[in-house]
């Protein structure tokens, strides 16, 4: 309902006496407003909310099967949170039964017998109240709805920076950059053969092309090292890990903490020699032990500055002599079923 339309709000008329109901209606009707509904049975009143929500309530307090305190006591949960007014009418004008009414939830009183000025200014009264609420409620509610949109468009913005920086690192040990891509792929097609949901699937997908951001501050003499690394070059090489965790740290997407786990875990071990952490078995997250499996494969079976290309075979089966000392079996089982499947059907 906007401001501007007060008289198309829906006014709902509860008063056991047939005649109190018909006068209201009649003043109602006078001034222009057309969507009255009436009820002379307040048991009906909750369900007459429920069906149809009302914009203001007219609500007598003596009533036979149900009193006026009762219907609102039923009604509370439509009242709490929003600005329903409720408008008793009463001919009780005592300071305990206005108390009552108000710590009850009515906003406003009408003494019977009316005025009817009286009746139009206090009803005008709340429904404007009422407008006014609606208004601001959908303010507030177009700005979070901004505010999420803004939110999400900087956090796209910060992963699709993070991902070229990626790709950047990639470059720097993989001539062609597809490395990332194609873990990329190969892992969303693990998670889907392991039986996950679509949306844990896609969020592998997006965030496990980061794992080895860490890369990017790792000096070129070591990464790019042809020959065998001296065991403080190792320990350097280790703290890719901790680099890519520490870059993707304070995300507040699904994508950035999944990517930032993975970063920090694509190295550990099932048996809990890997590092940085030392994790073993299911200690290690699922998303780190998939990206486990097919960074080292995919590093297999392509050539890099340090190493040949092994052939595909070759590489399987290492991923399977691997299985339960450095990959999780059950996730190397899956794999290997998935990719001899694939070249059974080539």
């Amino acid at each position: 309902m906007q401001l501007t339309n007060l008289y198309d709000a829906r006014i709902l008329i509860v008063d056991d006496q047939e005649a109190n109901v018909h006068l209201l209606g009649k003043i109602l009707r006078r001034a222009g407003y057309i969507n009255t509904v009436s009820t002379t049975d307040p048991r009906d009143v909750l369900s007459l909310c429920v069906q149809q929500p009302p914009d203001l309530i007219l609500l007598d307090l003596m009533m036979a099967h149900l009193d006026g305190f009762a219907v609102m006591e039923q009604i509370k949960p439509l009242l709490e949170g929003t600005y329903l007014p409720v408008l008793v009418l009463t001919a009780d004008i005592t300071s305990e039964t206005r108390e009552q009414a108000l710590a009850s939830g009515a906003k406003d009183f009408l003494t019977k017998p009316f005025d009817h000025t009286e009746v139009l200014l206090r009803i005008g009264n709340l429904l404007q109240t009422r407008a006014l609420h609606l208004q601001l409620k959908d303010q507030n509610r177009l700005l979070e709805e901004r505010v999420r949109e803004r939110t999400a468009e900087l956090e796209r913005a910060r992963l699709e920076i993070l991902k070229r920086l990626a790709v950047a690192a990639e470059y720097r040990d993989d001539a062609t950059g597809q490395h990332t891509r194609r873990v990329s792929r190969l892992c969303a097609h693990l998670a889907h053969a392991l039986g996950l949901a679509d949306d844990h699937v896609e969020l592998i997908r997006e965030a496990s092309p980061l794992h080895d951001v860490g890369k990017i501050g790792i000096p070129d003499a070591i990464l790019l090292k042809p020959a065998r690394l001296t065991d403080e070059e190792f320990e350097v090489i280790k703290t890719h890990t901790t680099i890519g965790a520490g870059i993707l740290s304070e995300g507040t997407s699904d994508c950035i903490l999944m990517a930032e786990q993975i970063a920090l875990t694509h190295h550990e071990r099932w048996d809990g020699s890997g590092y940085p952490l030392g994790l073993a078995g299911e200690d290690i997250p699922m998303e780190g032990r998939i990206v486990a499996i097919i960074d080292v494969f995919d590093a297999l079976v392509h050539e890099r500055p340090y190493k040949r290309a092994w052939p595909l075979e070759e590489a399987l089966a290492e991923v399977e002599r691997q299985s339960g000392s450095q990959f999780d079996p059950q996730i190397a089982n899956v794999f290997l079923d998935v990719q001899r499947h694939d070249i059974s059907q080539l």
